[in-house]
């Protein structure tokens, strides 16, 4: 086996690979950017290698840099993870070149499936089922309007070089369809350095399933289960889950022996993944075969017990497959949540900065997190804003997803903004519990955006009651501090009242040798909890039920989190609470007549000029942000009156674009 092996990648699946090969004894080595050098897998690596600027594009997409690095520390084998040069079979070229192994695999498959024009070719030949499309390549966009007409709206526009939800666009229309050309070529030339696009129909109602196979350098290809990958936003997969609650053994059966059939006729070496369209009928179509470890492994080792990456492993060093079809069992379920630095809230808007406070949940036989941050990082804008996964493991699909909900809400992230409130709210979605779900599925059920989750009447209880429990310890720590004396109405009684919202209640909390209660408007509940000041979780039990909560102090209240929804609760005497309704309102700033900046990003273009009428759903201009293009549309009937800034400018959050009349 190895004795050092190099990540050619960051983050979190930089750190994964890493476990595994400590694991195996296996030395390792990091490289790391300007921007990434205090990164956990830089810190994580016996050895770490400084190879540029923060940029990617002169940094990890350098091969003679990774190759460099692999020759001054010793490195025998290269691991590439995801995205990056993971798929370039030109990297892994050079890689055999200079006498390395490369792990993952060869040039021709990754050449023939890397390019999914070419792959949906050999897919047809192999006797795969595809997607009816056209796949030569569109030289502009008025022939991508053209042949859209002639398959049928709607029609998918992709980046032939595509992958993670880059250069992908749905056309419903002529002018979406050459207006999202024109977008999926930028952004895959951006992403990529290849700016080919083709056309296919986007088939309705469908949902994402995929196949991971692992094949050997002897000839021997397996496939261990499938992936429900349907949960997305902007063709960006969310949620994995595995195995689909939609297959029955039939349709898995037959769409993992097309998935053998296609990585055999590539001769096909490595962890790979056969990602396939299905429809409500539970017929499957090729959508492309990802050359390269997937983000959603984790679901997959969990119910097969596989560890992927060590596979990855013994088969570039040469190893047979120790296990045959018959020996692949599944058992269990298991659900993984991407954990993205995004303000849901505002449009799923990327977020950086530094992560003030950082703390995940603990780490169990059925919990994992694959993370490359800390307490102290930086989110930064130049890489993919993914902050962990998420992965939780149950007996049942239920146990999973409740696993994954507890998870999320012992899950305290503050510095940056964070999708975890949208993440709660789509694990205790009934549509989701159900099963039911399409890649349509989050365009359907928040169509005008995601304003927070629903607040169940169970967790508002329980919510009053760690509220009125958290201020009862403050008080009592205050007390003791100033020397007073309480007074008390009852055993030890204190009488409140809370604003959560526009709704009031009047609350005491009573301690008792029978224990702790809390009286809601003469409803009396029993509480249970450990949580001292300073704890960022609290974990309550209310009623024999168990909640998590995050916990926040602030001057206007304290700001609790749980279950998808974050509610601020003013915990006052009642004398207080009657004098708050005489408060004067803050009324915000009238920013209407200006277009702000959105996130933090890069102007890729202004698509208008001064003196312009402008018509609402009118496009703006574009910003860049995270290696995806943004573009930003006007709200209203509108004359733009000045221009404030030009393609090229990097502008923060708020910061002014156009001003209208």
């Amino acid at each position: 086996m190895f004795k050092k092996i190099l990540i050619a990648n960051r983050g979190e699946i930089a750190c994964r690979v890493m476990k595994t090969a400590k694991k195996m004894g296996i030395q390792t080595v990091a490289v790391y950017s300007d921007a990434d050098a205090d990164a956990l897998h830089v810190q994580m690596a016996d050895e770490a290698v400084h190879i540029g600027p923060a940029a990617a594009a002169e940094s990890y997409l350098i091969p003679e840099k990774i190759l460099e690095a692999a020759k001054a520390t010793g490195a025998e084998a290269i691991h590439p993870g995801y995205g990056f040069l993971s798929e370039r079979a030109s990297f892994v070229e050079a890689v055999q070149a200079a006498g390395l192994s490369f792990i993952g695999p060869d040039p021709y498959a990754i050449t023939s499936m890397g390019d999914k024009i070419t792959s949906k070719e050999l897919a047809a030949k192999a006797g795969v089922s595809t997607v009816p499309g056209h796949m030569d390549i569109i030289q502009d966009a008025e022939e991508a309007m053209k042949i859209s007409k002639e398959i049928g709206y709607p029609v998918m526009l992709k980046a032939s070089a595509g992958g993670g939800g880059k250069g992908m666009r749905i056309a419903w229309n002529d002018e979406e369809a050459a207006e999202g050309y024109i977008s999926a070529q930028n952004e895959a030339r951006s992403s990529f350095g290849d700016d080919r696009v083709f056309i296919e129909k986007f088939i309705e109602e469908p949902r994402h399933i995929e196949i991971q196979v692992l094949g050997d350098k002897h000839g021997n290809v397996i496939y261990l289960g499938e992936r429900e990958c349907s949960i997305q936003r902007r063709h960006q997969k969310v949620v994995e889950e595995a195995p689909s609650p939609f297959l029955d053994e039939k349709t898995r059966k037959a769409m993992g022996e097309e998935s053998i059939a296609l990585a055999k006729a590539v001769d096909y070496c490595s962890a790979g993944t056969v990602e396939f369209i299905v429809d409500k009928n539970r017929n499957f179509y090729f959508l492309e075969m990802n050359t390269r470890l997937q983000v959603e492994h984790p679901v997959t080792e969990f119910i097969t017990g596989v560890d992927l990456v060590e596979q990855m492993l013994r088969v570039a060093n040469g190893e047979k497959l120790s296990m045959t079809q018959e020996d692949v069992k599944l058992t269990g379920w298991a659900v993984e949540n991407r954990v993205y630095a995004e303000d849901p809230i505002r449009g799923f808007l990327p977020s950086i900065g530094r992560l003030t406070k950082y703390k995940a949940p603990k780490e169990t036989e059925s919990v994992r997190v694959d993370t490359g941050v800390y307490e102290g990082a930086e989110i930064s804008m130049y890489y993919d804003p993914m902050i962990a996964k998420l992965v939780t493991y149950g007996h049942t699909r239920k146990e999973a997803i409740d696993l994954q909900r507890q998870a999320l809400d012992q899950y305290y992230i503050r510095g940056i903004s964070h999708n975890m409130t949208f993440l709660s709210a789509l694990m205790a979605h009934p549509r989701f519990q159900s099963g039911n779900m399409t890649t349509n599925f989050i365009a359907e059920e928040y169509p005008d955006g995601f304003e927070g989750g629903a607040l169940r009447s169970n967790v508002k209880t329980a919510m009053i009651a760690a509220a009125m429990l958290i201020h009862g310890v403050y008080k009592s720590r205050e007390t003791q501090i100033k020397g007073q004396v309480e007074v008390r109405d009852g055993p030890q009684a204190y009488r409140w009242t809370i604003s959560l919202g526009e709704e009031q209640s009047k609350v005491s909390i009573i301690q008792n040798d029978d224990g702790i209660f809390v009286a809601i408007d003469d409803r009396k509940v029993t509480i249970e909890t450990d949580w001292v000041p300073g704890q960022e979780v609290i974990e309550i039990v209310v009623n024999g039920a168990t909640y998590f909560m995050e916990v926040d102090i602030t001057e206007a209240g304290y700001l609790l989190t749980s279950d998808g929804v974050s509610q601020l609760i003013q915990v006052q005497s009642p004398r207080a609470a009657e004098l708050t309704h005489h408060m004067p309102e803050v009324i915000e700033a009238d920013m209407s007549k200006y277009l702000l900046c959105p996130m933090p990003g890069l102007i890729i273009s202004i698509d208008v000029a001064e003196g312009e009428d402008v018509k609402a759903g009118q496009a703006l201009a574009v910003v860049e942000a995270m290696k995806m293009e943004n573009i930003l549309r006007a709200e209203k009937d509108a004359t733009v009156k000045s221009i404030k800034a030009v393609a090229g400018d990097s502008l923060q959050v708020d910061e002014v674009i156009i001003e209208f009349e």
